[in-house]
């Protein structure tokens, strides 16, 4: 069949899906049964299922089939959308933090300091702020060199800067199976593959990146450590130890993705192979997501790409967020809301675990969120829509699959933004739902 051909029918699925006909939950046939429906070669189905899997209008659980997606046109993570009990968006905001930051900040609205503050930032920063984001990273036995730090806008900055100065375009980068979702879109603009790496208890398998290195000639692989995102793994040692021998013969540069690593107290990866991995760490978290500043904790021989990837990409910070993220690191304010939200973290998960006692959960007791497999009666995409009709925002395990069509039928519960009172009642009203039947809740109620 031409290309044209197939298109026009993964066209006729799309607007079937706009007009509502299909709605978001909805089990496509099988790609067979489909192929006979529609007269063509069981081939050309399976193209039409990839391009719909691509548009992000259709997802795959494993064992389970092709649904209609609950978040219509994409693969990862839309922006916040205001809804009563955000459990989609780990954003951690302590009530009494915004006066703590005031009090750091109080002063650089004055002529001198806003002066500074008004300068145009660099991709190495000062010698200042490399000493102090230095002193404030160090972690368990891990000490960067101030002359190790390139500075971008925020995490995702500093992943976008990394993967392109070491991942040529058209090369491929191994990720977990399960991973952040946005390092998808990133890693698609930059025009580089990725290969999800079969994971276990303890993170990333060592011979899942053999095996992926032998069939796809890797370039590096982007992993998450300590707290990773969405399964809350912190990797043991022996695994780190393992990992690294594999990545370290096989000549992989190693990205690691740090951000959530505050909440364990586990130093990187980098204490054991300073010259295997580039560190990403942010204050995205530790502070708020507007009030950030992106961190890369380079080896000597990668910083120049780096920073000029960072330059390139046009990722460099604004000279306000280095005098604002200088203050809050070097008077203490960022160490003292990293013990608040440490505490804070495992109240909310000593909360969650109690609501959610009765069904399967994954998690990190101090981490912000969890990974929760749906009994059987539950598809992930139904669950989601019928949350949000109770003003609920979850995220789906689509959301976080490195290759579409393979995902759990699981969900991911970030609970870091509500209130104590509103997790309480989310996860309440969330127990309660999947205690019922998931034909007790209509996809057109």
């Amino acid at each position: 069949m031409p290309k044209s051909e197939y298109l026009k029918l993964a066209d006729a699925i799309a607007d079937e899906i706009a007009e509502g006909v299909l709605k978001p939950g909805d089990r496509l046939p099988p790609q067979r049964n489909f192929a006979y429906e529609r007269k063509i070669a069981v081939s050309t189905a399976s193209r039409v299922y990839t391009e719909l899997l691509r548009r992000g209008l259709v997802v795959g659980e494993v064992g389970r089939g092709t649904f209609i997606s609950a978040r219509r046109g994409s693969s990862t993570q839309n922006e916040p959308r205001g809804i009563r009990i955000d459990l989609e968006f780990n954003y951690p905001l302590l009530p009494g933090q915004t006066a703590m930051i005031a009090k750091s900040l109080d002063g650089l609205e004055k002529p001198v300091a806003l002066d500074a503050a008004l300068g145009q930032g660099t991709s190495s920063g000062s010698p200042a702020i490399r000493r102090i984001a230095a002193a404030h990273l160090a972690q368990g036995g891990w000490s960067p060199s101030p002359d190790q730090l390139v500075f971008t806008g925020n995490g995702r900055q500093s992943i976008a800067a990394a993967l392109a100065a070491i991942v040529p375009t058209g090369s491929r980068c191994g990720v977990e199976a399960l991973t952040y979702p946005f390092i998808k879109g990133i890693a698609a603009r930059l025009g580089i593959s990725l290969v999800p790496l079969a994971m276990d208890e303890s993170g990333v398998r060592p011979d899942a990146v053999q095996k992926a290195h032998r069939e796809n000639n890797l370039s590096a692989i982007y992993v998450q450590p300590a707290v990773q995102n969405p399964l809350g793994i912190t990797m043991p040692q022996a695994r780190r130890a393992e990992l690294l021998r594999v990545v370290q013969k096989l000549n992989l540069p190693v990205i690691e993705d740090n951000v959530y690593g505050f909440l364990d107290r586990q130093p990187p990866l980098a204490v054991l192979a300073p010259e295997t991995c580039i560190v990403i760490d942010s204050l995205s978290k530790k502070v708020a997501p507007g009030l950030t500043l992106g961190f890369i904790v380079s080896p000597p021989r990668l910083r120049e790409s780096i920073m000029a990837s960072v330059r390139s990409g046009g990722w460099i910070a604004s000279g306000f967020a280095f005098a604002a993220a200088q203050r809050l690191m070097g008077d203490g304010t960022v160490a003292e809301l990293t013990r608040l939200k440490r505490l804070d973290a495992r109240a909310r998960q000593k909360l969650a675990a109690d609501r959610l006692s009765d069904f399967e959960v994954q998690t990190n007791e101090n981490c912000y969120h969890l990974w929760l497999t749906l009994p059987s009666h539950w598809r992930s995409q139904t669950l989601v829509t019928a949350a949000a009709r109770r003003d609920i925002a979850l995220t789906p395990s689509t959301t976080f699959a490195a290759t579409p069509g393979h995902a759990p039928n699981a969900v991911r519960l970030a609970l870091a933004s509500p209130t104590m009172d509103q997790l309480n009642a989310g996860l309440r009203t969330l127990a309660s739902m999947l205690n019922a039947g998931e034909s007790d809740f209509d996809s057109t109620e």
